[in-house]
């Protein structure tokens, strides 16, 4: 039986790692450490979304890291992994993640266990890819709250009409007090210590007193450009593995969330018709995007039952419908 409400760990704290690429630049992660029981859990990786870092997955991660190895890694360009010029395009940061796992001695360039892998919003992006990319690596994918539409549908608006729209004003920049302020207001109910750390890995303090984004300007701009080339079709008919999905809705009768359903009931109608496996689909209603934060017990929960079923998936031998 599915433990409906993992226990969080108050006391848990990562350890901090970096694996470097064959081009020598290094991709930082949290490492939970090895879980005391249940052993047979493939391990999880949790990818963060744009402008984030590992630590946004903190919340959750304490629920799991009793159960099953949980890693987050700081995508490329973001928190403490180093920033290139090149490199944002969805395949070389499933690259990027697929060395993490093969660092760890997972995934099929080792001969290694698969990973279920855990993608928030460009994280979700980045976890399908990993699956087409190499199939025998990964054992179950979760898209949380992203990586069923295409964002140019989804926000009516080019990659560069986002960039401008995401932009931190430059008040909240002001200082670590005003952009901690900031992130406190989203919600101020679930602001603990969990998201001042998440909020303070997002920027550096200048000598002035503002901050500044750790995430770089080449980063963001890339990941964005990277965000509107993602054909959400193509990406998950070739997730051969248990599907996952975490659905934020803010308000579930508007013409938003009418669209988000179509789009994914679509995709999931279309993985159906190819024999791939089920998807457990999971709704949230009256929560924005950032369901780590809003709602961590229920995300850990889904997830947890992700990793028993992908357990399940491979145990019985089952072989999904070739996507070709």
């Amino acid at each position: 039986m599915i433990d409906p409400s993992p226990v969080t760990d108050a006391e848990a704290a990562p350890d901090s790692f970096v694996v470097r690429l064959d081009t020598g630049e290094g991709i930082h992660y949290l490492d939970w450490g090895v879980p005391e029981t249940s052993a047979s859990l493939p391990p999880l990786i949790l990818l963060h979304g744009l402008s984030q870092t590992a630590w946004a997955w903190a919340p959750v991660a304490r629920r799991l890291a009793a159960h099953a190895r949980v890693l987050a890694p700081d995508l490329r360009g973001h928190g403490l992994s180093d920033p290139t010029r090149a490199g944002y395009e969805l395949d070389s940061l499933a690259t990027d993640m697929l060395t993490v796992l093969s660092g760890n001695g997972w995934g099929d360039a080792v001969g290694g266990q698969p990973a279920v892998v855990a993608g928030h919003g460009f994280g979700a992006m980045i976890a399908a890819t990993m699956a087409a990319q190499a199939p025998g690596s990964v054992a179950g994918v979760a898209l949380v709250d992203g990586g069923w539409e295409e964002m140019s549908e989804a926000t009516r608006s080019s990659a560069d009409e986002y960039l401008a729209a995401i932009a931190e004003p430059p008040e909240v920049l002001g200082s670590m007090a005003a952009f901690l302020a900031d992130r406190r207001h989203f919600h101020p109910p679930t602001w603990d210590a969990d998201q001042e750390r998440a909020a303070r890995a997002q920027v550096d303090q200048k000598h002035a007193g503002h901050v500044g984004l750790v995430s770089r300007p080449t980063a963001i701009r890339g990941s964005v450009q990277a965000m509107w080339s993602y054909d959400p079709s193509e990406a998950l008919l070739a997730v051969l593995r248990p599907l996952a999905v975490l659905v934020a809705e803010t308000s579930a009768d508007d013409e938003s969330a009418r669209e988000r359903r179509l789009a994914l009931e679509d995709v999931l109608a279309r993985r159906a018709a190819r024999g791939l496996p089920a998807s457990d689909v999971t709704r949230f209603t009256g929560v924005g995007h950032n369901l780590m934060r809003y709602r961590p017990a229920e995300v850990a929960a889904a997830l947890l039952a992700l990793l028993r079923r992908s357990v399940d998936t491979a145990t019985s031998g089952d072989t999904p419908g070739d996507p070709a």
